[in-house]
């Protein structure tokens, strides 16, 4: 497998995307007005403490609250978050009362990013991340991410790990430390401890509100977070940025720097990998598959759904060979498209009926297949007897579509519109209302240009029948500017 980390660089933006044989698999982008928060700590200051849901609004100087829970505050273990797939102790966390009180100052690092009207989400539980490594403040914790399977491996890492210099916090092997050295990974540490006094000497003195750790611009964080043996090439576009991912990488992946280069065409480089072009159509709900079946992908504030439909695809056997070969098909095709798309959360896959237990068996390890190159954590159930799958995959940041669009100003967001019709019966009401309340000698609507070729046309006669059932009449003036649920009556 070929993989390439592409890099456009824009003065106010910056876009990074992520090609496998030539097909786009992950887009990030960051903007200078509106960088990402996840990973900066802050100094903040207890507004709110709420019992009820185990919760406390913290002021870190955001335009919104953050959210703190009890269960990200209590215990000096993992993160509720799980750190590069390595999962949480469980426990039970105390009341929230006993954790925090209102006018506390807290140090926080935000784990979610502010995602719709929800505020970012924290935890007191600090980390700082390196190339190999995650160095845990709280913690005791020598682990190995279980992104590493092979046993062998993590034994050898973990007696690397357990001789490592670091008393007084915790430390994770991440998956790009799969096959390194003591030294290597005793490089690493020496780094994170560096930073890690850097922010605590910031913490002694920081005030509510203040930022004490900031995360490295896009281009860095991508360099130090997928950067690994499989990437064959890093082309970026702007010298300035090459110059500084250069010196990145030679600070912290010396062997890999003959793999980052300058793409220093007239061509837009995503222009060249086709990248913009996948990138308008994972704004689109429908996702045509090769065997003529297409995905319907609608992403709502509680779950995302995906609907798996035959199409044109009729197969060559039967119904039930149909269907399977269609939701293998959609299978791979779901998992990139949340992976590209960016969608987190609870994620329900609606695939074709299946009778055999066997066909639902390969689609659903298709699926997992599929999903294993996915950096985000996912969790997939097993398929229910209507052909559902439930999943969950971890969300830290808006998906692609929320940050790139905005809620259509014509229809409020709901993806559709009332029809002329519609409309048109509502202004019969609303003259109705208006000539009960307020004396007039006629009246004038503004509306639509199709609602008022609707209104004399089709309903011409209604609109007879209201001026001699009101006693007044009705002029209609069609203005170009008005959307079509939008009108006004005006009473002269």
């Amino acid at each position: 497998m070929t993989e390439e980390i592409l890099i456009n660089v824009t003065p106010r933006e910056a876009r990074v995307g992520v090609v496998e044989n030539g097909m786009l698999q992950e887009v990030h982008i960051e903007r200078s007005g509106r960088r990402g928060y996840v990973g900066n700590i802050y100094c903040g200051r207890v507004k709110r403490v709420m019992p009820g849901m185990q919760a406390a609004f913290v002021d870190i100087g955001l335009e919104r609250s953050a959210f703190l829970h009890a269960a990200d505050t209590a215990h000096p273990v993992l993160n509720s978050e799980p750190i590069d797939g390595v999962a949480p102790a469980p426990a039970s966390a105390p009341p929230i009362t006993e954790l925090v009180h209102e006018g506390q100052r807290v140090i926080v690092q935000v784990i979610k990013d502010p995602i719709g009207s929800k505020g970012a989400r924290l935890s007191t539980h600090l980390s700082i991340p390196s190339r190999y490594l995650v160095l845990l403040t709280d913690s005791a914790t020598r682990g190995v991410s279980v992104r590493i399977e092979d046993e062998v491996e993590r034994e050898r890492l973990r007696g690397i790990m357990a001789g490592l210099a670091g008393d007084g916090f915790g430390l994770i092997a991440r998956t790009n430390a799969e096959g390194l050295d003591a030294a290597a990974l005793g490089e690493d540490v020496a780094y994170v401890t560096r930073v890690w006094q850097t922010v605590s000497e910031a913490i002694a003195h920081a005030e509510p509100g203040q930022r004490v750790y900031e995360e490295p611009p896009l281009p860095l964080r991508v360099l130090r977070d997928l950067m690994h043996d499989e990437i064959e090439k890093v082309r970026v576009d702007s010298h300035e940025t090459f110059e500084r991912t250069l010196e990145f990488a030679r600070q912290f992946m010396p062997g890999l720097t003959d793999r980052v280069e300058h793409y220093p065409g007239e061509r837009p480089i995503f222009d060249l990998y086709g990248v913009e072009d996948e990138i308008q159509k994972a704004l689109r709900k429908e996702v045509p598959l090769k065997s003529g079946g297409y995905l319907v992908i609608d992403q709502t504030e509680a779950m995302t759904t995906i609907d798996v439909n035959t199409g044109a695809y009729l197969g060559s056997r039967n119904l039930e060979e149909t269907a399977f070969r269609t939701n293998l098909e959609a299978a791979q095709a779901s998992a990139r498209q949340l992976r590209l798309r960016n969608l987190g959360g609870i994620v329900i896959i609606d695939f074709i009926d299946m009778h055999d237990d066997e066909h639902k068996r390969q689609v659903l390890r298709t699926l997992e297949k599929a999903l294993a190159r996915d950096h985000a954590k996912t969790t997939v159930y097993e398929m229910s007897p209507l052909g559902l799958v439930e999943m969950t995959r971890k969300r830290t940041t808006e998906s692609l579509a929320r940050q790139l669009c905005e809620p259509c100003t014509t229809c409020a967001g709901r993806g559709i519109l009332k029809t002329a019709e519609t409309v048109g019966y509502e202004i019969f009401r609303e003259i109705t209302r208006a000539v009960r309340q307020f004396e007039a000698e006629k009246l004038l609507v503004l509306a639509s240009p199709k609602v008022v070729g609707r209104m004399l046309e089709e309903e011409s006669s209604a609109v007879a029948e209201l001026e001699a059932f009101i006693g007044k009449s009705i002029r209609f003036q069609p203005e170009e500017q008005y959307g079509q649920e939008q009108f006004d009556v005006v009473l002269l």
